[in-house]
């Protein structure tokens, strides 16, 4: 016949299991345990204490046994459950989410895959969570094709790590088809609770193309509002940028490979100016140009939720907001090496070889 474990305490233990019975900020369960152990310090029996706690005899005797084996901390915690066993693993979610799409769908949602496999959406958001998975997000990218790459790669990085002496760089370009969108309706203001509204339909007055040059040394920009982007407009841009900027510095300007930039006027005026050095980017790598980050900002901070009942309006928003980024300037640092992009660019060329090749085959 099995024996209760015998439990001796001392005034201590004593002090803290009655403690522990008598509190009113402890679980529930853990106040029954040690009123379990006790009684069975008294000398009761299993039978005994599950009628006066109201417990089950089988419960009684376990934590009688485990506080003798393991003291306070038998009864603090239950052990680890085996609980049921799921019905699909993550690396199976995963794989599904990464290299499979539902009928008439370009990609899973939560609901439709938890349908799929028979689990619940919560357990797809969980481990979509747990590996970085979110497919209701696409990011648009262009790998560059350009021959000579590498050498235009080199140079304006170059350019931005090891800027030359005595000469000022500059990134240069234009955002062009800038709209004067006025919307049909008032929106209301942010307001505690409720955030500002807009109508999401508008009223088109014109457009206006913004030419832009952004100094690398202090973060000052050049720049000027015209209604067109031909390679008259960009003359005079670069008659201004000449103006503007001290005479007896050489000027390396940055730029994409638009034909305004290459047209035989433009060539011709920079064979008369020899302080101008250009310096274009790769096809399809307009992101090497830091003007687009000062384009960026631009549309984010005062465009993007202006509103504009005219051209003049807009280039005004405009010209006020380059006016007050010139009053305090702060350089965009470029950091990447050349050798780092130009690895990057090599893996993704190689990808795009090996999806080419599995399409075809």
């Amino acid at each position: 016949m099995r024996v209760a474990s015998h439990i001796e305490l001392n005034p201590a233990q004593r002090r803290e299991l009655q403690r522990l019975a008598r509190s009113n900020t402890v679980s529930v369960r853990l106040a029954r345990r040690a009123q379990i152990v006790l009684l069975a310090a008294e000398g009761l029996q299993n039978m005994e204490i599950a009628e006066r706690v109201g417990v089950g005899r089988i419960q009684a005797a376990r934590w009688r046994e485990r506080y003798a084996e393991e003291g306070i901390a038998g009864i603090e915690q239950d052990l680890p459950r085996g609980g049921r066993k799921p019905k699909i693993d993550a690396a199976e979610i995963v794989r599904l989410t990464t290299q499979t799409s539902p009928p008439a769908a370009t990609h899973w949602s939560t609901r439709t895959l938890a349908a799929h496999v028979g689990v619940s959406d919560t357990t797809v958001q969980r481990v979509w969570r747990a590996h970085g998975l979110k497919p209701h997000r696409v990011r648009t990218f262009k790998v560059s094709r350009d021959p000579h790459f590498v050498e235009k790669l080199e140079d304006i990085v170059g350019l931005y790590l090891n800027p030359p002496e005595h000469a000022l760089v500059l990134c240069c370009d234009e955002k062009s088809q800038v709209q004067a969108l006025d919307r049909t309706q008032p929106g209301l203001p942010l307001k505690k609770g409720r955030a500002a509204t807009m109508t999401h339909d508008y009223k088109r007055h014109g457009t206006t193309t913004l030419f832009a040059a952004l100094s690398i040394l202090d973060g000052q920009v050049i720049s000027h509002c015209k209604p067109r982007h031909r390679h008259t407009e960009w003359l005079a841009f670069l008659r201004q940028i000449d103006r503007q900027t001290p005479a007896g510095k050489e000027l390396h300007l940055i730029c994409d490979n638009y034909s305004t930039h290459k047209h035989p006027k433009v060539r011709a005026w920079l064979a008369k100016h020899p302080r101008f050095h250009v310096h274009f980017t790769p096809t399809s790598a307009s992101w090497l140009n830091m003007v687009e980050r000062f384009f960026r900002d631009l549309s984010t901070e005062r465009l993007r939720r202006g509103v504009f009942t005219s051209v003049p309006e807009l280039i005004g928003a405009i010209n006020a907001y380059v006016a007050v980024h010139n009053q305090n300037p702060k350089p965009f640092i470029w950091t990447a090496s050349a050798q780092d992009i130009l690895q990057k660019v090599l893996r993704a060329n190689r990808r795009l070889s090996s999806k080419q090749n599995e399409a075809l085959h």
